[in-house]
This record gives structure tokens, sequence and C-alpha cells, in this order.
């Protein structure tokens, strides 16, 4: 495995498996969750993001999920949201870390949602962009983006091409995607089993949104080929204490398209909730 240029890193071991994670400054607790896709990592997902909010006086911890990155890929496992809140419950009991925000992408927000309902008193705010787990998988599996990505990964590993033009469809500026996030995503897609897609399942928590107690902010980009818009009405109604962000010329990921933005809303909201 040719190694990743992904900095201080650490590891703890947790529900059995070993976890990478990055940890970067002072103050109270933010866990940071990335989403699915062939090669994703913390590290991939947030590295424009954390240092920031590091420098603004939170301690930002960015793991890896089990299948992606630096941490353990188990060809067995069975990647459902349960398997991942499970490992996370380890992970931050593992850490000492006290109640978190948890700030989630996609899968990670479907994981922040569903720790939140299993263990509500751990969570002391939610930052979600395009979270999963507020629509039926077949509604998911209707988007173009779902469906080229499930297409390009039954091919096996992607060459530098094929990811570059997966990550392309994440955006709404294709344009963003740089020559160090296809690298890094390549690497990490290499050693992934063809599980961490194939038996992957989110539950539809819109039903329970109501349960949710802490203060939420939200992003979803209007132009989103991978969560259905409609998916942003559920979570600000659902959520009595939420703040929804919908962003213009945006994709799935507005931590990437919009990162100024994005870091001063999310440091706004932490000093303020």
């Amino acid at each position: 495995m040719s190694e990743l240029p992904i900095p201080q890193a650490h590891y703890v071991n947790a529900n059995g498996l070993k976890i990478h994670y990055l940890d970067e400054g002072q103050g109270q607790p933010v866990v940071f969750l990335h989403g699915s896709g062939p090669g994703a990592s913390g590290y991939s997902n947030f590295k424009m993001n954390y240092p920031q909010l590091a420098a603004a006086g939170y301690r930002c911890i960015v793991p890896d999920l089990p299948g992606y990155g630096r941490s353990d890929k188990p060809e067995d496992a069975q990647y459902i949201n349960d398997y991942f809140i499970a490992t996370l419950h380890a992970f931050i009991a593992a850490l000492d870390l006290g109640p978190v925000t948890l700030l989630g992408n996609s899968l990670g927000g479907a994981i922040a949602l569903g720790y939140a309902l299993a263990y509500p008193d751990e969570v002391s705010r939610l930052i979600l962009m395009a979270p999963g787990g507020v629509e039926e998988r077949e509604a998911y599996f209707e988007m173009e983006g779902i469906k080229r990505m499930m297409a390009l990964f039954a091919q096996g590993p992607l060459d530098h091409d094929s990811m570059r033009k997966l990550l392309g469809f994440q955006l709404f500026d294709a344009t963003q995607v740089s020559d160090a996030v296809v690298n890094e995503r390549v690497a990490v897609c290499a050693l992934q089993p063809s599980t961490v897609l194939s038996t992957m399942r989110v539950p539809n928590y819109t039903e329970r949104l109501g349960e949710i107690k802490c203060p939420t902010l939200a992003f979803w980009g209007m132009n989103d080929q991978f969560n259905p818009l409609s998916g942003a009405q559920k979570v600000a109604a659902g959520i009595a204490d939420c703040k929804m962000v919908l962003v213009n010329q945006c994709g799935h990921w507005v931590m990437v398209e919009h990162q100024d933005f994005f870091n001063r809303s999310c440091i706004d909201f932490l000093n303020h909730s």
C-alpha cells in the first residue's frame, strides 16, 4: 500500500476494529463523519474544514469509518448504519470525549442522525450536509450520482480517470476536483472490499426526527445528484431546533465547493448555539 498524504495519524481500537483518526485543536470536541463512496476518507472529505474549526477553538476529531481510509476494512462485515453507530460509540468512549458535536456528510449525516437518536445525551449539536437516512433506499438509487457510483465501483478498483469522473458528479463545478483528492481516493479504493457498498443499508429516520432535541445546522446543495433535495424539507420540518441552509450552484459537497461559507457558518453556529 502506498502511503496516503494524511498528517498526524492516530489509531484506536473500537468495536474490535483499528480506527484511524486525525486530532487537531483544543476545546469542545467536534467529530467529523465522512460520506461513503469508493476511496472515501475523513481527510479527503474535510481537509479544507477541520483546520479552520480547530483554529477557532474546537478540538476536531476526524475518523475514517470502518471500510474506509486507513481504518480496518473487514470483508465479512455488514456495512449497515448500526454497525457504524456501534463503532462510533466505542470510538467516542475510547477517547473519553463526553458530549460531542457530530458533523456528518451523506452517510456520515445518517450516522450522526442515528447516533443522536440512540444516544441523545452524548450529542450536544449536529451539523449535517445532505444527510442520508431521510428517504427509502429506492429513492437514493434513482439519483444519477448513485447510479454512476455503483456502476463504476462494480467494475473493480477505480483508476485515476474513473475516480475523477465519479468525484465530478459530487460537485456542481467538476473543475474543483483536485489531483490530490483523486490520488488519495484511488489509493484507498484499491483496498476496499466490494461489501463496503453492496451491504450498506441505512434506515429511514424521517418519522423519528422529532425526537432530536439538540441544536442542528444543516446544509443542502440545490444541485445534489446523490441525495434528493426533498430531504432538506424533511430535516428542517422534523428537527425542531434546526436551521437549514440551501446553497445554490452546489452539489453534494458544500464543504468543498463553498468551503469559506461553510466554515464561517459552522464556527458561528458552534460559538452561539
